[in-house]
């Protein structure tokens, strides 16, 4: 064990003040699982990790007159888990919407004020002239016996006739059906959009199926209701559907069409295959031809085959009034086809835009985890909507009536197009659990979102997902204010807490505190270790410590498990001149003020007293004469918002010249509340900055310039009155 003497001359290089400790470098301990053979302490799956799996066979038709969507599914389930099995879980989805459900028992109301629009009466009464939820007409075994099952709000347990046991496996079948709803007045995912001008609809089919819950090693069965705001916990399988509908809808759908020839003309097929090769879109079906079709609807219907493999979900749209666009998307590994179905009334924003969007999407989230591995992307357009299903999402962003727009209706609509095709890698591929952590996709979504903004569209206004798209959210009330890691369910101002604050925690981890490199290496480690498995928080923790040699404890537990922010006060500077005596002379060397009146250090030779037991002797006379004229800044900054983070600074100098300098958020460790640091300057300085750019999150900048600046001076003036 090595000794350390202390002796009375040694000057400390720091000094520990009383202080509140709060052991914010303290590792995160038992605040994470601890490690097992299922998921390791480096955040890889470990060698006993399994996950269960759920083939579905499906045939459904969509019934236009009626608004009703029925259907029969044959469901094969895999016991991979150690444990047998004695019933199995379903998620019921629509019944969110049945009469009296959970969530709107649950849901907090109150009445503002004494006028309010029609519309605005149906949450607060519950009565929105619809008759929502599930009915199920059967549930049997894979022959044709009777199942007994019980329905609990938005689950059902189907009992099995005996356990199954690990490494079998079962199928059943379940017959159902659910109303339609008018997405106007039922806040929903799916259902669809009328168009009274023509007669037509668009509908989307969003969990419309009952969907197997998810059993893991964490959770066990997923157990938690649909209350409308946590999403979807969901297991892979292969799914086989047939879609039935009017024979004049085109059919946009995760997966691949299995008999084009049967439900497209001979036309839209070698268009189809132009597509897969063209750089640009094809036009596959025009906006003449599908005005052409909303004129007289077809009473016929056709059936669309669909197959996907390895998927954790299914979800479709059908209309008559799609115009349907394509083009190939080169990737290192493969050429997915990147497609957009839309009204004319999307037009001619979409026809211009959408695909392209899809493309520039699938390439950047590509570059940052792994190829996207699917065959196609599709982008749907609806009204007021953004929603993700693997290799399909429905997205709003329409222009004027008059089909002009805006830069603004340019980004509502690329940025929603953006980011719901990149759910197709967080959590379609990196199969998180929705439910749970909503962070963990629209989290990790965001960050890659802006990241796809800035690459292709750097002329949009690119502050979401940012330290300074956050700032308002981070120093507001606190009451309306939660960690991340909150349950879904349970989130205070969803958008911020669950898509913008751990975005703009991704870019400074990024940008300031890991540097791109490591980032990205450590990030694409992680989205390539849990592609198609079940990630947890603390997987995606240690995989980014464990990838880039960064212990990031203090990061997660500030900006994850706290509600603090980013205030950094830069509370004082003094500045030291530094001269010498002379052996000729008495006199010191001393430089101008411009920043404080200085104090100057004066150096001399020590004598023999300082060097204690060791024989050797410095040059004394070198050192003097390298430290002479040198400019000491003695800097104490101020932690006011609690949140350690790192210390970017800009200093200006007297000849108009600037230097940036980064300090590690490790400075904090000994002391969270102040540190004081000296700087070594060769030229004075008339300026120091604090995160001139704004990458830390600050949320008070005006106290962050020295010396003090316009609203900084009052600012200084109110913290000394009050």
């Amino acid at each position: 064990m090595k000794t350390l003497f202390w002796a009375a001359f040694v000057v400390l290089p720091f000094v520990v003040t009383a202080q509140n400790w709060q052991g914010k470098f303290e590792q995160l301990g038992d605040l994470l699982p601890t490690p097992n053979s299922y998921r390791t302490a480096s955040g890889q799956p470990g060698h006993k990790y399994w996950q269960q799996q759920a083939d579905y066979s499906i045939k459904v038709s969509l019934d236009e007159n009626t608004l009703v969507l029925a259907g029969e599914e044959e469901v094969t389930f895999y016991n991979n888990s150690p444990q047998p099995l004695p019933y199995l879980w379903f998620q019921l989805d629509q019944n969110i919407r049945q009469p009296n459900a959970l969530s709107f028992r649950a849901e907090e109301t109150a009445i503002n004020g004494t006028e309010m629009e029609a519309q605005d009466i149906m949450p607060v009464t519950g009565d929105y002239f619809y008759q929502g939820g599930y009915k199920i007409a059967r549930v049997t075994g894979a022959n044709g016996s009777p199942l007994p099952y019980t329905i609990n709000e938005t689950m059902m347990r189907i009992d099995l006739p005996e356990p199954l046991t690990p490494g079998n496996k079962t199928a059943l079948k379940i017959s159902w059906s659910y109303n339609m709803y008018d997405r106007q007045r039922v806040d929903g995912r799916g259902g669809y959009e009328y168009f009274p001008k023509d007669g037509n609809y668009i509908f989307t089919a969003a969990q419309w199926y009952p969907r197997l819950a998810v059993y893991d090693d964490v959770e066990g069965w997923q157990n938690k209701q649909f209350l409308g705001q946590g999403e979807f916990a969901l297991t892979f399988g292969d799914f086989d559907v047939e879609i039935t509908v009017p024979a004049d809808h085109l059919v946009a759908a995760t997966g691949r069409l299995q008999n084009p020839t049967a439900v497209l003309t001979a036309t839209q097929q070698e268009r189809l295959a132009a597509a897969t090769r063209a750089s640009t879109p094809v036009i596959i079906v025009s906006e003449k031809e599908a005005r052409k079709k909303e004129k007289s609807p077809s009473q016929e219907t056709k059936t669309w085959h669909f197959t996907a493999t390895n998927v954790r979900d299914f979800a479709f749209a059908s209309s008559r009034k799609f115009i349907w666009d394509a083009m190939g998307v080169p990737l290192a590994t493969n050429t997915p086809l990147a497609m957009s179905f839309y009204p004319k009334e999307g037009n001619p924003l979409w026809e211009e835009h959408s695909t392209r969007a899809v493309a520039n999407a699938l390439q950047t989230y590509s570059h940052y985890t792994f190829d996207y591995p699917y065959p196609v992307a599709i982008s749907v357009h609806t009204a007021d909507q953004g929603m993700e299903y693997p290799m399909i999402c429905f997205n709003g962003g329409r222009p004027l009536s008059n089909g002009k727009y805006s830069t603004w209706h340019l980004q509502a609509m690329v940025s929603v197009i953006v980011h719901e095709v990149g759910h197709n890698f967080f959590p379609m591929i990196v199969n998180s659990d929705e439910r749970q952590w909503t962070w963990m996709d629209e989290g990790l979504n965001t960050f890659l979102e802006h990241q796809t903004l800035a690459r292709h569209y750097p002329y949009l206004d690119l502050t979401w997902g940012t330290p300074r798209g956050i700032t308002n959210y981070m120093r507001g009330n606190p009451d309306y204010i939660r960690p991340i890691m909150t349950n879904s369910e349970q989130i205070a101002q969803f958008g911020y807490n669950a898509y913008g604050k751990p975005a703009a925690a991704l870019w400074v981890l990024r940008e300031v505190v890991m540097g791109p490199e490591l980032f990205d290496y450590a990030f694409k480690t992680y989205a390539q270790r849990w592609a198609f498995k079940r990630p947890m928080p603390a997987d995606f923790f240690r995989t980014m410590e464990d990838a880039s040699a960064v212990d990031l404890d203090w990061f997660w537990r500030g900006w994850f498990y706290s509600t603090e922010y980013v205030d950094i006060n830069l509370k004082d500077v003094n500045w030291y001149p530094v001269g010498y005596r002379h052996a000729s002379n008495s006199r010191y060397q001393k430089a101008d003020n411009k920043l404080r009146v200085p104090q100057e250090i004066k150096l001399y030779k020590p004598g023999s007293r300082a060097y204690g037991e060791f024989m050797n002797r410095p040059d004394n006379d070198a050192i003097l004469a390298r430290a002479a004229g040198k400019n000491l800044y003695e800097v104490t900054f101020e932690n006011l918002g609690g949140l350690v983070s790192p210390l970017l600074l800009e200093w200006t100098y007297a000849d108009g010249s600037k230097e940036t300098e980064l300090l590690p958020a490790e400075i904090w460790r000994m002391n969270e509340h102040q540190v004081t640091r000296v700087f070594v300057k060769d030229k004075q300085v008339v300026l120091l900055r604090l995160d001139p750019e704004e990458k830390t999150g600050d949320v008070y900048p005006f106290n962050n310039n020295f010396p003090r600046q316009g609203e900084a001076s009052r600012f200084d003036k109110f913290i000394k009155d009050n």
